[in-house]
């Protein structure tokens, strides 16, 4: 297996409404051309159990998790954390996955930073009903994530993502 110096991993399940937006985010990134040290990974819902197979701390510098997490924010914010703030419980994602205790083993070997989304709608752990689609803010809120992804890794897209936010804006205003 080739390991990369720098690895973004989109978690979450898109069969729950607002928790398909790290795989959403990813799916937008593989358009993009990045360096080659980068590698984006949809981890889906079983990214927690194995995302760490994807990591090697002897050449692996920097991970990237995009989730949704619950932090008492407008649907569709997009805030970012450092692995030096990860502690264990620093967030909860909606199924609440014990990758966060994880993350903060990892965190001194391996810069960590978590891009998360407020979604629209709470999920909560053991949520069976199946609902596709991102809500309309959390879909809105996929180009400000990919900004702060690639403003992590050193690329600047800015005007590119910028004109596709704006464009999904106008969209928005013409439905209303």
């Amino acid at each position: 297996m080739l390991y990369s110096e720098i690895v973004i991993v989109g978690c979450g399940n898109p069969l729950f409404g607002d928790d398909g937006f790290g795989p959403a985010v990813i799916e937008e990134m593989e358009k993009l051309t990045l360096p080659d040290n980068v590698t984006i990974l949809d981890g889906g819902a079983g990214a927690p159990h194995f995302i760490f197979n994807f990591l090697d701390p002897e050449v692996t510098k920097k991970l990237i998790v995009v989730d949704i997490a619950d932090f008492n924010a407008p649907p569709g914010s997009v805030s970012k954390m450092s692995g030096k703030e990860l502690k264990p419980g620093a967030y909860v994602d909606p199924h609440s996955w014990d990758g966060v205790d994880q993350l903060c083993r990892i965190k001194d070997e391996i810069d960590t930073t978590v891009v998360l989304c407020q979604p629209a709608k709470a999920i909560k752990k053991g949520d069976a009903e199946v609902e596709m689609g991102l809500s309309d803010e959390v879909q809105s809120a996929i180009p400000k994530a990919i900004q702060v992804v690639l403003a992590e890794i050193g690329v600047d897209y800015g005007t590119t993502i910028n004109l596709q936010e704006e464009g999904r804006e106008r969209r928005a205003a013409k439905a209303r």
